[in-house]
């Protein structure tokens, strides 16, 4: 029976099902204080969901108290072993939960349900990697001298403020959580305003797994409000955001103008994605496809820079040309659908706004361009050629489906121009050179180098950006550092004052 904080639901693939519309905090659905609510769009179709209640400063106030409450109380008592059995049990839920999750976060945000499906993937192995470092995560003894016993102790930051984007709105939810909880924080994390449905319903499975109150909350708002009251929260912490560089700089500011919480942010890209005369041509077209059209796009580590040596370039982009042709646009509840819409009408404006400006600077146009013809905030592929390096659409990140190709000759040329940004996300190199690829890696500055393959993310691997794409690293073992701080104990075994 629904609750005054749920409403029923059909999603497009047909699934009836009970949506959480309230704040999750302290393991209960409750109403903002203030009342206030936001509406959630189908981007597919621009038509309404349903609404959410809208978190503001007092709710983020309830929020963090209910996470210190926590972390004071049962959850300072818990051992490794059980922080890794409740990721665990919550993976066995996601897992058994994998259709409805999907469908949901499909409605939601606009991806084809595949994609979906993938991503919920992503998520819930993400879970387990995370599951299974909580009883692994070790200090160290340090020998000074043989009149002193020194040891190190690893131990949770405390409350953490998490701020999730909407493009991939459960697998950073679970980026942000698995490192978090295994290391014995307690979290408030907050959802984009735009794709809150899906963690909604993983809070159900939060509570199903039996996570204790307060450990984790889960808040949606806008950025301006609920986010930076949680950034500048005199009782959170650390600060987690992944978003864009923009945003990046005033959560960081905030947090130095509170308590000067620890901070990590996963900011914008504009990645270099390099094509060599000796590259396996059809795998590349391939890969560079997969690297600025995955997820519409919307993605941060984008390889939307397309650089090609000029032995191959003509041929190339005729096949990038043809093979991006080939992308099936439609709803995204259907199977056969490999291209969705995009997140909003806003998101769509802004996008067809950088194909005019490459239009009027002289840019060509291979494919795509506009808008499709059809309900929803849905827009074509795009490839542009004949681009120089001032153009907006090769510098500003786009953050939709538009590519853009340019010819080099040189290594050294093209090293130059790939690091002629002020990001440094990711980067792609196509070669069967291991040579080529390897100078290559050590001299692109940017936080992956993916080697004859794009959007190789795996939650072993550690990622974040160099320059103005961020601080610290997500996933891997490095994603625990900050998580945990290290306290250093000296313990004098006899030498006496003198």
């Amino acid at each position: 029976m629904a609750t005054p904080s749920t409403v029923s639901l059909i999603t497009p693939t047909g699934l009836s099902y009970q949506q959480p519309t309230g704040l999750f905090i302290n393991n209960q659905f409750v109403g903002g204080l203030n009342g206030r609510t936001i509406d959630v769009i189908n981007p597919a179709t621009e038509e309404k969901i349903c609404s959410v209640s809208e978190a503001r400063e007092n709710d983020v106030d309830r929020a963090v108290a209910a996470a210190r409450k926590a972390l004071n109380g049962p959850w300072k008592l818990a051992t490794p072993t059980e922080r890794s059995q409740y990721l665990y049990k919550l993976v066995t839920l996601m897992e058994e939960s994998l259709e409805k999750l999907a469908a949901v976060e499909s409605m939601d945000n606009g991806k084809p349900i595949n994609s979906a499906r993938g991503d919920i993937g992503e998520a819930i192995g993400c879970l387990r990697y995370y599951a299974g470092w909580a009883d692994k995560i070790e200090g160290r003894v340090i020998d000074t001298s043989p009149q002193h016993f020194n040891y190190t102790r690893r131990e949770p930051i405390g409350v953490c403020g998490q701020i999730i984007p909407w493009n991939f709105p459960l697998m950073m939810w679970a980026w942000k959580i698995g490192p978090a909880i295994a290391c014995g924080n307690t979290v408030v994390i907050k959802t984009a305003e735009m794709t809150p449905l899906s963690a909604l319903v993983a809070a159900e499975l939060i509570m199903q797994a039996g996570f204790p109150p307060g450990v984790i909350n889960i808040i949606t708002g806008y950025g301006d409000i609920a986010g930076s009251a949680l950034s500048r929260h005199m009782d959170v912490d650390k600060v987690a955001f992944t978003g864009s560089t923009a945003v990046g700089r005033k959560i960081l500011k905030d947090a130095a103008n509170s308590n000067l919480k620890k901070v990590t942010l996963e900011l914008g890209g504009k990645s270099p994605n390099i094509v060599f005369n000796d590259a396996n041509l059809d795998q590349a077209v391939r890969w560079i496809h997969n690297g600025v059209f995955s997820n519409m796009g919307q993605n941060c580590c984008a390889g939307s820079r397309i650089y090609v040596q000029s032995g191959i370039y003509d041929v190339f982009v005729q096949k990038l040309k043809e093979h991006v042709q080939q992308l099936v646009i439609g709803p995204p509840e259907d199977e056969k659908t490999t291209h969705g819409a995009q997140v909003s009408k806003t998101q769509l404006e802004r996008i067809l706004g950088y194909v005019e400006s490459g239009k009027k600077a002289g840019a060509r146009v291979e494919t795509g361009g506009k808008r499709v013809d059809r309900p929803g905030c849905f827009m074509e592929p795009t490839i542009f050629s004949g681009v120089s390096s001032d153009m907006e659409i090769v510098r500003e990140e786009i953050f939709g489906p538009v590519g853009v190709i340019a010819k080099f000759e040189t290594v050294d040329e093209i090293v130059e121009a790939s690091n002629d940004t002020t990001y440094g996300l990711a980067s792609g190199i196509h070669t069967e050179n291991l040579k080529t690829a390897i100078e290559m890696a050590n001299k692109i500055k940017a936080g992956t180098v993916w080697v004859n393959q794009y959007n190789g993310v795996h939650w072993q691997l550690p990622f974040g950006g160099f320059k103005q794409s961020g601080i610290g690293r997500e996933l891997g073992e490095e994603a625990l550092f900050n998580y945990t701080q290290t306290k250093t104990v000296s313990v004098n075994l006899g030498i006496p004052v003198v």
